[in-house]
């Protein structure tokens, strides 16, 4: 398992209309080979930052899987126009856990 990390610089002002347009894309997500759970969570500190951690079997069910669907295109279409700039998106393998 892997850990998709994306930070979400959402312009100010749309956070609302963003988590409108992130409801009706997850499920292009959700029904994605490999896709295992997600997490969205907004900044305390900065409200038009969010993290998405998206966990995946591995990092090719992320990047050859979804960014290669018909989905992946109707979640770019979806929720793109809201960042600035682009989100930078890493991803982690478990080291430890508690």
């Amino acid at each position: 398992m892997i850990l998709e990390h994306a930070l979400l610089p959402v312009l100010p002002g749309r956070e609302a209309e963003f988590e409108a347009a992130f409801a009706r894309a997850r499920p292009l997500i959700e029904r994605q080979p490999g896709f295992l759970s997600l997490r969205l969570s907004r900044g305390i500190e900065s409200a038009s930052s969010y993290l998405l951690l998206v966990e995946w079997q591995s990092v090719e069910a992320h990047e050859l899987g979804f960014r290669g669907s018909a989905e992946y295109q109707q979640w770019r279409r979806l929720l793109h126009p809201f960042y600035e700039p682009f989100p930078v998106v890493e991803h982690y393998a478990s080291v430890l856990e508690a």
